[in-house]
């Protein structure tokens, strides 16, 4: 397997592109548990275009009905992206001082992760985001009311060949 790497540009013109308005070759969850993993899923997808068909625990999104969890679940992403070992993209925690431009910020209010978004730029050394749920197109990070955050840096991604 060789490492492919993550195309950081191509996931933040996606970002934009699509913070206010959806894909329409993807499911809107927003009325059913929040949209905003797979807006962030999609981000990552766009700038690593490779996915990880591994039943239970992979990360891919054919349909509604033929995807991974880890495509729509904020903890399942992160569980997927920081012990990946199989196809598809990989992460580590981070500081958000060493973050970059396409990598991803989940908060928590309370005891659980709950909204996941993708850093798009920076003003000064606070993160501008995009999401999904309540969309947003480059929110300064700190507008967003939360009690936890965990960066995780995207790495790059494993070819699976």
């Amino acid at each position: 397997m060789s490492i492919v790497k993550y195309n950081r540009l191509e996931a933040v013109e996606y970002a934009k592109r699509w913070a206010l308005g959806r894909n329409p070759y993807y499911y809107n969850f927003e009325d059913i548990g929040g949209d905003c993993t797979n807006f962030v899923s999609q981000c990552i997808f766009a700038g690593c275009k490779i996915m990880n068909y591994t039943k239970d625990t992979g990360w891919y999104y054919d349909s509604p009905s033929s995807r991974a969890a880890a495509w729509t679940s904020v903890d399942y992403l992160y569980r997927f992206l920081i012990s990946n070992k199989g196809a598809g993209p990989m992460g580590e925690i981070s500081d958000l001082r060493y973050s970059q431009p396409g990598d991803i910020i989940q908060l928590s209010t309370g005891e659980y992760y709950h909204h996941s978004c993708i850093i798009t730029g920076y003003k000064g050394n606070e993160p501008y985001v995009c999401a999904h749920t309540y969309d947003v197109l480059n929110k300064p990070l700190f507008n967003y009311v939360f009690d936890k955050m965990r960066v995780i840096h995207i790495i790059g991604a494993n070819s699976g060949n």
